[in-house]
């Protein structure tokens, strides 16, 4: 058995269901880890450590299961492009976010995640077209991000530059996933081979805003940034979230792809905010208001509402 066939084979004798919950606890639980490691690590060594992680993971995973990567160039390139929005980009967000808000908030940005996937495929393909129900699901989406940072407070509400960077990261996975079915919808990367070459293309990314970040500021790559004692738990953590929150995710994804198609797996986004913000709450002491609670609330049913297929009309007897 080749292209990850094997992994499918074990993973698919379980309920896509299972697969799913699970795939929503550990992308919810990725940003309580993430604040773990914020008590010891600077957040450009948080996400060069988990995509560095995460492709060891992979690489492990694809050789067990005879997966084979791309072998021309032009698809590395491509692949590239594509991680730079789908791994480098949103990982450093997420966690840069972290520094200025919590964990849940960060977890609540999340779910903007479909409603800028529509909004840039409209934006970069032309077989896309904007239909009411597609405009009104952004419309809903923005005001929903808006209701979440509440820049109304003036200084009493969250941090507008953390919920911003937050969004950022959510909307380049939008961008990410709309130009990975651009620029690869007629390339062959198939299984573990996709994800894997996400990985391994965006750690040199990470790498080096590492050591521009590190220099700049005069500080070393591999220094501590908080409390000593603070470091084996945040490592522990870092490590969990490359493995586990993002390449055992991954291939959960697959398999619940695989099981029940792209759309019904995308649901998964609507629980995360749930994980997250629940964790955040229990484990870290947070506190997420009612307003922000309404905004998630809106942008979750805008991410419905633009997933949602019209109903086909009825036909007319006789």
């Amino acid at each position: 058995m080749t292209d990850g066939t094997r992994s499918a084979g074990r993973m698919g004798r379980m309920p896509w269901q299972v697969l799913w919950i699970g795939l929503a606890v550990i992308w919810g639980s990725s940003f309580l880890l993430m604040k773990l490691g914020l008590e010891a690590l600077h957040p450009m060594q948080i996400a060069t450590l988990r995509i560095g992680i995460a492709a060891i993971t992979l690489l492990v995973l694809a050789a067990a299961t005879r997966t084979r990567l791309p072998r021309d160039g032009g698809t590395w390139g491509l692949l590239a492009i594509c991680s730079f929005f789908l791994t480098a980009l949103p990982f450093t967000a997420f966690v840069v976010a972290e520094t200025r808000i919590s964990s849940g908030l960060t977890g609540l940005a999340n779910a903007f995640t479909p409603v800028a996937t529509v909004l840039f495929a409209l934006l970069l393909l032309p077989s896309d077209r904007l239909t009411p129900r597609k405009l009104l699901s952004v419309l809903l989406g923005f005001v929903g991000v808006v209701l979440i940072a509440q820049p109304w407070t003036s200084g009493q509400g969250p941090d507008l530059l953390g919920i911003a960077i937050a969004v950022l990261g959510a909307a380049s996975y939008g961008v990410g996933w709309t130009l990975n079915r651009r620029l690869l919808g007629q390339r062959e990367v198939p299984g573990l081979a996709h994800p894997t070459a996400l990985m391994v293309t965006g750690l040199p990314m990470t790498l080096v805003a590492l050591l521009v970040w590190a220099g700049a500021e005069g500080w070393s790559p591999v220094a501590t940034h908080g409390a000593p004692d603070a470091l084996p738990l945040a490592l522990v953590a870092v490590v969990l979230l490359g493995v586990i929150g993002t390449g055992v995710a991954y291939v959960l994804q697959f398999e619940v792809v695989r099981a029940v198609g792209p759309t019904v797996a995308a649901t998964v986004t609507y629980l995360i905010p749930i994980v997250a913000v629940s964790l955040g709450v229990v484990v870290l002491g947070e506190e997420v208001g009612p307003w922000q609670l309404t905004g998630a609330a809106i942008v979750i049913g805008a991410g419905v509402l633009v997933q949602s297929k019209p109903r086909a009309r009825a036909a007319q007897p006789g």
